[in-house]
């Protein structure tokens, strides 16, 4: 066979050509490394923009709804109107039945200078009190009845529409036929703020009152109180069983097609839509075993529901962290396996097991379909007093109050939704404390 030679030019052509292929490679490879950091970066910014919109979105409209227009003046209890045949002694329900909106919108007539016999002028003076002043008053009155033929300073809510005016959110430029509140209004409200009767106070309402057709006393205090209600119910339910299940299939089911079925159908429960959840518990607690629709109680058990796989798969994964060595140190001093399980596994993977199960509480907390199945979705304006009262939880009185027509509900829509998102950091940023606080590394 013939060999072909090469001739020395081709070679040392050869050998210089390598080390260039090699510095072509090299370079390829470090444009492809600073493009794969440009990309994550770019996506990190592209999350981090949205997550700032929406925190202004929801922020900005949301503000507002921390602060109440309030209105004080000194308001007389006139015995014509409150109890005109002085029969308070005899007939204690004379008190509570009183008109007393006329005796709130008869003070503000006087301090307005408004003439009592001007029938439109007293309507637009009526439109700019809440309705709420009817229980306040009616509770002064009989927790009091002395104070009646009396004059009294009293501080109560301004209209919604006052209170949206007054706060810059209506647009008093446009015609007046195009806005809820008329002109003479207009200036009524900028003579009672120049005075210092109007003012804007803390909106203690939005964290105590119930649920109201009058935004501007509506407030999340039953919400409040139904969510944490459910929340107990799904901590105590939850999370003995869910650390329980994952011991014993992490630490004592024996290996075999039927422990595999199980761990297959927990992972797939944790991906199960969470309105599932909802027609369950209707089907089981509601219609089968006849829990009232409504109550705190069905929702934490359907929450319980929901957030089992999760614990169960969080546990399992903070089991599985701890070193095999520590189990076989453990069983060679002659410990059993359930002391080698409860006294040196348990506690080295507590740390993971409490973050899964805050993580899995946040996660139920935000939940509304399944709640919305079960009847959460009543207008409650009493605070429960048992886990089987009538109750709402705090998303779904943002549901609620989401698809109110009035203007005002929307800054109570996302005063609400700030406040619910301030628990779910708080119970994020504490489970990684507590992570970061109780963790070993191996």
């Amino acid at each position: 066979m013939s060999q072909v030679s090469m001739s020395p030019s081709m070679a040392a052509l050869g050998a210089a050509s390598r080390p260039e292929r090699r510095d072509i490679g090299l370079r390829g490879r470090y444009a492809a490394e600073r493009r794969f950091r440009l990309y994550g970066m770019a996506a990190i910014a592209f999350g981090l923009l949205f997550l700032f919109l929406l925190l202004f979105s929801v922020v900005s409209k949301g503000y507002t709804a921390f602060q109440q227009s309030m209105i004080t003046i000194p308001v007389e209890f006139s015995e014509q109107i409150i109890d005109k045949d002085n029969e308070r002694a005899t007939n204690p329900q004379k008190l509570v039945s009183a008109n007393y909106p006329v005796v709130a919108r008869d003070a503000l007539a006087r301090v307005l200078g408004v003439a009592a016999d001007d029938r439109a002028a007293m309507r637009e003076v009526n439109g700019m009190i809440s309705d709420s002043v009817r229980v306040q008053l009616r509770n002064l009155v009989t927790a009091n009845p002395a104070i009646i033929g009396t004059t009294q300073p009293v501080t109560f809510l301004a209209h919604g529409d006052l209170d949206s005016a007054f706060k810059g959110q209506i647009n008093l430029d446009v015609p007046e036929k195009d806005r809820k509140i008329s002109d003479r209004q207009i200036g009524w409200m900028n003579q009672l703020a120049e005075s210092g009767a109007l003012s804007k106070h803390f909106n203690t309402g939005l964290f105590v009152n119930g649920a109201s057709s009058r935004p501007e006393a509506a407030g999340v205090g039953v919400a409040l109180i139904g969510s944490l209600y459910m929340m107990l119910i799904v901590l105590v339910l939850s999370l003995p069983i869910g650390v329980a299940a994952s011991i014993y299939l992490e630490e004592f089911a024996p290996k075999n097609r039927f422990t595999d079925l199980i761990e297959v159908n927990i992972n797939n429960l944790a991906a199960v839509p969470s309105i599932v959840y909802g027609l369950l518990g209707l089907a089981v607690f509601v219609n089968f075993a006849g829990f009232p629709r409504s109550a705190a109680l069905v929702g934490g058990l359907v929450l319980t529901l929901m957030t089992l796989p999760t614990i169960i798969i969080a546990t399992r994964a903070a089991l599985k962290a701890v070193p095999p060595s520590i189990r076989s140190a453990a069983l060679g001093l002659g410990a059993s396996k359930m002391q080698t399980v409860f006294h040196h596994v348990l506690p080295l993977a507590m740390p993971g097991i409490l973050t899964g199960t805050i993580i899995g509480l946040a996660h139920a907390l935000g939940e509304t379909a399944p709640l919305l199945l079960i009847g959460m979705v009543a207008f409650v304006a009493d605070v429960p007093a048992t886990p089987m009262d009538p109750a709402t939880a705090l998303p779904v009185q943002i549901y609620m109050w989401a698809n109110e027509a009035e203007r005002a509900f929307v800054e109570r829509t996302s005063g609400a939704i700030i406040v619910l998102l301030i628990f779910l950091i708080l119970m994020n940023v504490g489970a990684i404390l507590l992570r970061r606080r109780f963790e070993r590394r191996w």
